[in-house]
């Protein structure tokens, strides 16, 4: 009865959020305004509770998904309308780690799969293809999954893999690698319960390198094992036994919400409405990205002025602008395409650097001390050719993202100068 009547809610909810979505788009009375809060405060206190709950009904799961991305389309909306009478005055001003956003039901989905245990399902293992493109929350979603009480207690071990180009080597490896577990597990105690497998797909799809990998969780995988693949490639969906789960990037209003969360902490930002206008607007110019909004979510905390903000709103407006003029992308699609980037630097305009080269790194391995941040906004002088550290999860496996970089000077407009004038004639 309450799964019923939390749907019916939800229902109510999202068709009531929608409807004063579109009334909020034309001039807004206050009382349409007050209403909107009213129900985005009921749909969030139906999120909160179905939060607490382990929910099985795939249906209601998918219910909440779509209450959720209404509900950030309905705080999106009363922010742009709150803080839209801020413009003029951001015009004049140009001159949470330990937590996943927004894929809590996402989660729930694949811990049920994780859980379920089907007597019909054969000598199938038990495999969930997790995709999407790059740098939208695969990995992180499943490490969640997997510091989940009720996952951990259900497997004996959790074992991480990374598969990068499918070599012979690293195929060769996984199989030793089952063996092995395979053989500790039979003196276990735990006996009973099977292994969670996480493989984590990085380069290319090789089907033949693939079916050696899955024969060989077949063969030497206990019972009650599953398996997880992620991989940006949908080549990986028709090998799943269940249906596979597609990951794309948040909308721009729910990016909005979290980027907010990210940039405010604890702080209201109805306290400071001309700094939550200029978070909007450079809200808007990092595509989606998890990476860049938490990199620049940390460097507007740690400069609270609306200064500062706006001078990163116009390092960023006129940085992407010249990106896309001269290479036709904008950088961050590139980055999560995994490929070359030029970077700007904000305190050193006549350098750039360039993103050669992507890589993860385990908990076992050296990762550089100098960030990302530090290069892009900050006045380290790295080597022409040095590794930044861009991103460092901190739960399980704690795996880090490493970028190959090069510095490169920019051509300054004293030194075009200085060559045109080396016949004898100026240009101007």
């Amino acid at each position: 009865m309450d799964t019923i009547l939390s749907a019916v809610l939800s229902e109510l909810s999202t068709r009531s959020i929608h409807f004063f979505i579109s009334k909020i788009s034309k001039p807004v009375p206050l009382d349409v305004e007050d209403c909107l809060r009213r129900v985005l405060l009921r749909a969030q206190v139906i999120m909160d509770e179905a939060m607490g709950r382990h929910i099985t009904n795939q249906a209601m799961l998918l219910q909440l998904i779509v209450l959720r991305d209404a509900m950030h389309r309905g705080y999106y909306m009363l922010d742009t309308f709150r803080y839209q009478h801020h413009d003029e005055e951001e015009t004049k001003d140009e001159d949470l780690a330990n937590c996943m956003f927004g894929r809590q039901m996402e989660a729930q989905l694949v811990i049920n799969f994780l859980l379920h245990t089907d007597r019909h399902e054969g000598e199938d293992l038990g495999l969930l293809p997790i995709v999407g493109p790059g740098q939208v929350g695969k990995t992180t979603l499943v490490a969640h999954v997997c510091k989940n009480e009720r996952v951990r207690g259900h497997f004996s071990k959790i074992l991480f893999f990374y598969i990068h180009n499918f070599t012979n080597d690293e195929v060769s490896n996984f199989e030793k690698a089952c063996a092995t577990e395979h053989q500790n597990h039979m003196s276990n105690s735990n006996i009973d319960r099977g292994l969670l497998v996480v493989v984590e797909l990085i380069g290319d799809f090789n089907e033949d390198a693939w079916n050696r990998i899955y024969r060989a969780s077949k063969q030497y995988m206990p019972t009650g094992s599953k398996i997880i693949v992620t991989s940006r490639s949908d080549k990986i969906v028709k090998f799943g036994t269940t249906q596979a789960l597609t990951l794309k990037y948040l909308s721009h209003e729910s990016y909005w919400y979290f980027f907010k969360t990210l940039t405010f902490g604890s702080t209201d930002p109805k306290m400071h409405p001309r700094l939550t206008r200029l978070a909007m607007l450079i809200s808007k110019m990092l595509n989606s990205s998890l990476i860049a909004g938490n990199i620049t979510a940390c460097v507007l905390s740690d400069n609270f002025d609306v200064h500062f903000w706006g001078k990163v709103l116009t390092f960023f407006r006129g940085y992407f602008q010249r990106h896309v003029s001269r290479f036709g992308e904008h950088p961050i699609d590139l980055l999560c395409q995994n490929k070359p980037a030029h970077i700007a630097r904000m305190t050193i305009p006549s350098e750039e650097f360039m993103v050669q080269r992507q890589n993860e790194c385990s908990l076992e391995e050296e990762v550089p001390q100098i960030t990302f941040k530090d290069v892009m906004f900050g006045s380290v002088k790295p080597h022409e050719k040095f590794e930044v550290l861009t991103w460092k999860a901190r739960i399980p496996p704690y795996y880090s993202r490493v970028y190959t970089c090069e510095i490169q000077k920019l051509k300054t407009t004293a030194s075009k100068r200085k060559r045109s004038t080396k016949n004898g004639s100026t240009l101007c």
